[in-house]
């Protein structure tokens, strides 16, 4: 199939995002353009295959993609608006209400400019990481300035699905406010749980689990990157950060008056049902995250194996649930420090649960309980 997509496609920045659109697009036979400040980026992008560099003669581009970090994003698409009267711009900027109401008094031309979020990122960042398949799938917001003709949200749409993500119409404040839930406090909360460990002793961090990891994976962000989006939706993100606040107090409250009892049928009434409540809060919360196809999440049996650690077992775990005819839905290693040994979480529909145990056993797997 051919891309709807028409280029020239100038792609104005050329880190992760940007060099992944221009990969998918280059992919698609589509002429793209690249543009970026730092001339070393430019040409990562250009040598990982993203594009070609800029220069004067280039025809017009039909569509320009700005991916500018948000607090210099509405400035760099004022600026393309300006020098391609003819082109439909739209930028992939985590935040869309900050930058739209810099667009908007400045007084550009806010008819060709579309607002859009790929949700689709990579713990590394810069051209040498990005690749051309990082947005199927994905959800990729399309924010209507309000102005926007129908021409450029279809323009915008068109290159969503071209890069094989599914477009989702949103307004920019309900935009900002999702992601503030999502995707912002979640990284606030990652970095301070983080923070806890900067200078704890070795002895405790011996002691760390997955757990820790899970919930600390996503703190090796980089801050200047981070600093300029939680500052461009800041409102979003504290009204979430307060409401979090509130509940957390609920639980240090409890903590401590349950720290000053004797024993636990001393412990005023209220004060466990406080603590219960919000690991059961949690519960609910996590049952409402859509599964990996969107949608109602849907319920997996895990079954864990023990993996050694040597080359090639994991490849050769997942090959033979493979041969056991068994589509594996999520995996989640697990490595404990110091053991020769770790454990692969291998989630599975529950109907193929005991089919699998039994072919795993039988070829020489050790199962957890």
């Amino acid at each position: 199939m051919s891309a709807a997509t028409r280029g020239p496609v100038r792609v104005v920045g050329t880190g992760l995002l940007g060099a992944s659109v221009g990969l998918a697009l280059r992919a698609e036979g589509v002429d793209v353009v690249l543009d970026d400040p730092s001339r070393t980026a430019l040409a990562l992008a250009r040598d990982v295959g993203a594009g070609r560099p800029a220069t004067a003669e280039d025809d017009e581009p039909a569509l320009v993609l700005v991916a500018a970090p948000p607090d210099v994003t509405a400035a760099v698409v004022a600026a393309e608006l300006a020098a391609h009267p003819h082109a439909v711009v739209t930028d992939v900027a985590s935040v869309k209400g900050h930058v739209l109401d810099e667009l908007r008094a400045s007084g550009a031309d806010l008819t060709r400019y579309v607002g859009s979020h790929p949700m689709a990122g990579r713990e590394r960042s810069g051209p040498s990481a990005a690749v051309p398949d990082l947005f199927l799938g994905r959800p990729w917001v399309i924010a209507s300035s309000g102005e926007s003709s129908d021409e450029a949200v279809l323009a915008v749409r068109a290159l969503a699905v071209d890069l094989g993500a599914v477009p989702v119409v949103l307004d920019a404040r309900r935009h900002d406010e999702a992601v503030a839930l999502v995707s912002h406090v979640p990284q606030v909360m990652s970095s301070l749980v983080a923070a806890r460990l900067e200078h704890a002793d070795d002895v405790a961090l011996g002691l760390a689990g997955q757990g820790l990891r899970d919930v600390t994976r996503i703190a090796a962000s980089d801050p200047a990157l981070w600093t300029s989006i939680l500052a461009a939706n800041a409102g979003a993100v504290r009204d979430v950060l307060v409401a979090l606040r509130d509940d957390l107090d609920v639980v240090v409250d409890a903590l401590g008056r349950a720290d000053e009892a004797s024993g636990p049928e001393t412990v005023a009434p209220g004060v466990l049902t406080a603590i219960a409540g919000a690991v059961a809060h949690g519960n609910a919360g996590v049952a409402r995250i859509p599964g990996k196809h969107g949608g109602a999440p849907r319920r997996y049996t895990v079954v864990t194996v023990l993996v050694p650690d040597a080359p090639g077992e994991l490849a050769r775990l997942l090959t033979e649930v493979g041969e056991a005819g068994i589509n594996l839905e999520e995996l989640v290693l697990e490595h404990a420090a110091g053991r020769p040994a770790g454990m692969a979480h291998i989630s599975v529909l529950p109907g193929g649960a005991a089919h699998l145990e039994a072919e795993l056993t039988a070829r020489g797997w050790r199962l957890v309980s």
